[in-house]
Formats: structure tokens, sequence, C-alpha cells
């Protein structure tokens, strides 16, 4: 007969695993299609770099009210029950994308989703996350929490990839519309089922948590405690890091268009290459946060912030024509730094002695500002891509904004250390 101690220890295992799976499936619609399929979906939906950067605004503007609400939710109510309402309700976003609307509903589409994705989910599954990870193993806890959300999320791609090629003809010259239409179609279901299939899962998986009543340690979270929390720096300068990575996290969005544009590849090709930057997601951010447990959070940031600059550095300064292997080289080293550093970047509450009971709503304000390049940085790299479109100008500019937050990124990090080392 198993021991106590043996079952708990497989319960966690397996509700980690539907964290890590469901933390990056509710985003496949929203972020992955886009990330991947980009110059399928610009045709299929005729629209343009810059009006798609207005829909991931509209995402970004309701999911900054998320955030702040949802941070308190997090506090008081069940994860099982908000985040599997979370996914149900994502779904349903997809079912009316795969009509392929008008370019206007997809809009909307994109403002429901910054609700969904948000509000019941986020700050839940970054408190559950915190929970399983205790005192001692928070780095381990996130880098593992992302780096599986990473491979779920590469292991998916590929599915989708092979679903858009199996519909389309061998030669890149025979593709017309209306057979990209409807092999897109075909991978929008696929992403919209794995959806409702994670809300399933986490409903009954996360009832395994509530066991353990005393562990969730909720408690009502008022207006005394959301104000304590806003007068620490520590919070506002870990936002700050977020921002600032997370700035960087969006510039790879742009590597399957990249690919496209410098490479002349096609669309299955380029999203070949767009899922390369997934398959180096989970050895960065696994890797980050075993060493950010042994080394500090803070300490490898810095690391992950420089390689940052160094793949936009070789985009932005490459003197010689671009070959596969100079866009591998930048990929390769900017998706490690982005990756690593979304495993850590809750994993510095634990530095920073953040207490448990407010989790939640250390991760609802921190998110407010980290997330902001939800909001500006679509419309700006849709902008310098429009007005050189096709060349690799408008890329060097995108990645040139992947230096100028990685510096400050590196700023924000120090100010945190010396703040924390005086507390």
């Amino acid at each position: 007969m198993k021991s106590t101690q043996q079952n708990f220890t497989f319960s966690r295992i397996l509700i980690l695993a539907t964290l890590i799976i469901s933390g990056e499936v509710i985003f496949f619609l929203p972020f992955l299609l886009p990330r991947i399929f980009k110059p399928t979906l610009l045709e299929v939906f005729q629209i343009s770099n810059m009006e798609l950067g207005f829909y991931f605004s509209i995402y970004g503007f309701v999911a900054l009210g998320s955030y702040f609400i949802g941070g308190p939710l997090a506090d008081r109510f069940s994860p099982r029950k908000l985040m599997s309402a979370a996914l149900l309700l994502t779904a349903t976003g997809g079912v009316f994308l795969s009509t392929i609307p008008p370019s206007s509903a997809v809009f909307w589409i994109y403002g429901f989703w910054g609700g969904t994705t948000i509000l019941l989910f986020w700050a839940s599954l970054m408190r559950t996350t915190r929970l399983l990870g205790g005192e001692n193993a928070q780095g381990k806890a996130f880098g593992i929490l992302d780096g599986g959300r990473g491979l779920v999320s590469a292991l998916i791609s590929l599915g989708g990839i092979y679903i858009l090629a199996s519909f389309l003809p061998a030669e890149s010259s025979e593709f017309t519309l209306s057979q990209k239409t409807e092999a897109f179609k075909n991978v929008i279901w696929f992403f919209t089922g794995a959806v409702i299939f994670t809300s399933v899962l986490v409903f009954f998986v996360l009832g395994k948590l509530e066991e353990n009543k005393e562990a969730l340690q909720r408690k009502k979270v008022g207006f005394k405690e959301i104000y304590s929390v806003m007068k620490m720096p520590e919070v506002w300068l870990q936002a700050l890091i977020i921002l600032c990575a997370y700035s960087g996290y969006r510039v790879t969005d742009d590597i399957s268009l990249l690919a496209s544009d410098v490479l002349n590849y096609s669309d299955v090709e380029s999203a070949k290459v767009g899922s390369l930057a997934l398959w180096l997601r989970p050895l960065a951010a696994i890797t980050a946060g075993f060493t950010a447990d042994r080394f500090k959070a803070s300490s490898v940031s810095l690391v992950c912030f420089g390689l940052m600059i160094l793949g936009g550095g070789i985009m932005v300064f490459n003197p010689a024509e671009y070959s596969t292997a100079i866009i591998i080289l930048v990929v390769s080293s900017t998706s490690l730094g982005v990756y690593a550093m979304r495993g850590l970047y809750f994993a510095i509450m634990g530095e920073a002695k953040i207490p448990l009971a407010v989790t939640g709503t250390v991760v609802g304000l921190a998110s407010v500002v980290g997330y902001l390049p939800d909001i500006y940085m679509a419309p700006l790299m849709g902008y310098f891509l429009d007005k050189h479109e096709g060349l690799a100008l408008g890329h060097q500019y995108v990645f040139g904004l992947l230096i100028f937050f990685s510096i400050i990124g590196i700023a924000a990090v120090l100010l945190f250390r010396r703040r924390v080392e005086r507390v």
C-alpha cells in the first residue's frame, strides 16, 4: 500500500502537469496561431501587420483591467472553478474564429480573449504554482511550469503545421486563398478542441488540490491588503522587469514573418522556423529555474537580458547578407534569453520574501504593468513591418526594440537586487 507521502507526491506531479498544459493551451488561439502561422493568418483574414497589432492592443486593454481584478479573485476563490471556466469561455472564441468572420469581428474576439484568458485564469495559475513550489523551490516550480508550457506549445504546433501542410499542395506557387482558408479552419478547430479538452482536465484534476484546503491558504483580500502590496517597491520593480522581458517575448512573434520576408520561405517553412523558438523554450526555462534556486533569480535574469541583447545585436548590426545560419543564430540567442526569463518572472517573488497569502494580488498588480506590451508592442512592430514591407530593415527596427528594453531590464534587475539586499 502506498504511503500518504507518496500519494501526495503523485498528486503534486499530476497537478503540476495539469497546470503546465492548461497554462499554455489557454493562449493557443490568441497567441500561438499568429506566432506560428502569421503569414497564413494575415492572408486568410486579409489584414495587415498593423491591424493585427490593434487586435493585440484590444486584448491588452481588456487584460489590463482583468489582471487587477483577477489577482484578488485568485486569493479568494477555487482555482479549479476559475481556470476551467476560463478555458471553456476561451474555446467559444475559437469556435467563432473558425467561421473566418470579418476582420472587425476578429477585433472583438481578441477583446473577449483578453478577459477570458486573464480575469479568471492567470493569477490562479501563478498562485497555485507558487504553492506547489513551497519555500525552497520557487525557481524550479516556475521554471518547470514555463518550460513544460513550451514543450506543450512545441508539440501542438507540430500538429498544427501538419494539418496546414496536409491541406495544401506541395508547391507554394499552387496555393490559392480558398485552399489556405480551408486548411487554416482545420488548424483553428484543432487548437479549439485542445482548449475544450483541457477545461475538462482542469476541472477534475485540480479537485485533488482542493482536498488540502489548508494548503490553499485562501483569505479575504480587501483594500487594506491591496494597499499594503502597492506600497512595496519590490512589486513595482518586479513589474518593470516583467515589462522589459515580455516586450522581448513579443518580438518572437516576428520570427515566422522574418523567415518569410528575409529568406523567402513558404508558409509551411516559415511556420517551422517559428516553431524552432518553441523547442528552445523548455530547455531555457527549466535550466533557468533550477539555476535560480542556486544562484538567485535576479542573477540569472541579468544573463537572460544579455542573451536578448546578443540576439538583437546580431540582427540589427549584421554586416553581411542574411542567411539561414544567421537567422537561426538570432532566433536561438533571443529565444534562450526570452524563454529563460519567462521561467523567472514570478520566481523573483520568493527572493523579495512576499507572503504567499497575497500572491494572487501581487501577481495581479505586477501584471498590470508587466503585460502592458500586449497594448503597445504589436502595433509598434506592425508599423515598422508595414512601412518596410518585405524588407530586412523593418525586422531590424523590431529587434532594435529588443535591445532597448533589455538594457532597461538590466537596470531594473540591479535596482531590485539593491532593494532586496537592504531589507
